[in-house]
């Protein structure tokens, strides 16, 4: 069953909220060397958590917070979606090293993500 393994916050200054979360909770954020502008948010060791991300706030990440899901296969997860009544709001792609990622939306109008696990995604061969 597909559980929530990552968190990402929309944010118009992610310096500024870095600095909140840092501040307010400890939380360790650093910008992430990839093809995006995105920063990590690693939430702690201790007890039951996920870590997560700050995300610039854009067409798709509007506001509030974006969950997602851990699937076997993106491709799966999102003709569910579909059938379901809800919609792909961006096509799945790859988070290099990481996996394949894509947006859906449910019916409700609420954002979430459906993540694929693949090391090799976006490495190429």
């Amino acid at each position: 069953m597909p559980r929530p393994v990552h968190f990402e916050f929309a944010v118009d200054d992610p310096d500024r909220a870095a600095r909140f979360w840092s501040e307010a909770f400890g939380w360790a954020i650093h910008h992430w060397e990839g093809p995006q502008d995105y920063w990590l948010v690693s939430t702690g060791e201790q007890g039951p958590g996920i870590d997560g991300g700050l995300a610039r706030r854009s067409d798709l990440v509007q506001g509030g917070t974006v969950l997602t899901l851990d699937v076997p296969s993106t491709d799966e997860a999102t003709s569910k979606v579909e059938a379901a009544g809800g919609a792909v709001v961006m096509s799945k792609s790859a988070v290099p090293g990481v996996g394949w990622l894509a947006y859906c939306r449910d019916t409700e109008g609420t954002v979430f993500g459906v993540m694929e696990n693949d090391p090799s995604a976006g490495r190429g061969g």
